[in-house]
């Protein structure tokens, strides 16, 4: 599978990302890449993704972008503190690609994981 059918699969997939996946399957075979590709893509947030649930957070249910992105203390504090009074909502909208692109990283290597797990 070749860079552009890639980014057909994942709409929004920004260069960084695409670089990350390049090293992160880079010994991979063209098999465990297209099985690499199908378990990454169920698995990647997009920015806009995580900034319509940020921006949720102004209608009282602060915190539902760090639950999604698996940060559940965080989501309950915010919940709780009606997402540390607005102050830290309006810093997830400032800092929604960054908050993405952690969560993309984190899934792509234990994606990659899963694929080398699978073939031995």
């Amino acid at each position: 599978m070749d860079q552009q059918q890639m980014m057909m699969m994942m709409p929004g997939m920004q260069p960084d990302e695409l670089m990350m996946i390049q090293a992160v399957t880079k010994d991979f075979t063209d098999d465990q890449r297209r099985h690499f590709y199908s378990v990454y893509a169920g698995k990647r947030k997009e920015p806009q993704q995580l900034l319509i649930m940020t921006l949720i957070g102004f209608l009282g249910v602060a915190g539902i972008q760090r639950f999604v992105i698996g940060e559940v203390g965080m989501g309950i504090a915010y919940l709780l503190t009606w997402g540390f009074c607005g102050i830290g909502t309006i810093i997830d909208l400032v800092n929604n690609n960054k908050l993405a692109s952690g969560y993309n990283q984190r899934q792509a290597y234990e994606s990659a994981q899963i694929v080398r797990m699978m073939n031995r």
